[in-house]
This record gives structure tokens, sequence and C-alpha cells, in this order.
């Protein structure tokens, strides 16, 4: 697991222009498309969360997108470990179906 914002030398975005992700309106779907298949794209997304990050698309996430989900899950005290978690749960039920299709 990494720590702290170790993930960012591993983001597809670490050689982009910073300011192509921090676009305005429909701009901004480019700058998702970016995040899509990075494998950072968990730590990236808690990180703007967690931190309250107000601009830029983080994670596949607009801070609109970001403002509601933080809107609808005031509760949450770590979206790090509540993604991180969601994530090994996600990866836990692939394996087992993947075994389970192998087997009949």
């Amino acid at each position: 697991m990494m720590t702290g914002t170790d993930w960012g030398r591993q983001a597809l975005c670490r050689t982009a222009d910073p300011d192509d992700l921090f676009v305005p309106g429909a701009t901004q779907n480019r700058a998702k498309a970016l995040c899509n298949g990075c494998v950072v794209r968990t730590e990236c997304l808690s990180y703007a969360l967690d931190q309250h990050i107000e601009y830029g698309v983080w994670g596949g996430m607009t801070e609109r997108e970001r403002r509601a989900l933080l809107r609808r899950r005031p509760t949450v005290v770590s979206w790090r470990r509540l993604l991180e978690t969601a994530r090994f749960e996600h990866e836990q039920r692939q394996s087992t179906a993947a075994a389970l299709s192998r087997t009949s």
C-alpha cells in the first residue's frame, strides 16, 4: 500500500500539462479520460476527497462531482479507507467469480 502522495509517481497524468487537468466545463471530459486505466485512480480520488480539493479533475471526477459525493456522504471520515476497502472487495469478488468459472 502506498502512503501519503507516493502514488503520484505512478499516475498517468504525471507528465501531462497541469493546465489540461484544471479546465472548465465540457473540456473536463478529456481530462477525465486520462484517468481511465490509471493504476492509482483510487488513491488520487481519495486524496482529493479527503483534502477537499476544490479544483481540477482528480481520480476521474470533476470538482462538481466530488462536491456532490461529499454532500451525499457527509459521515465518511476517510475516503481512502472506504475506497481501498471497496476496491479490495471488488477484486475479491472478481477473483472468486473467475475461479468458479474455471471449475465449471
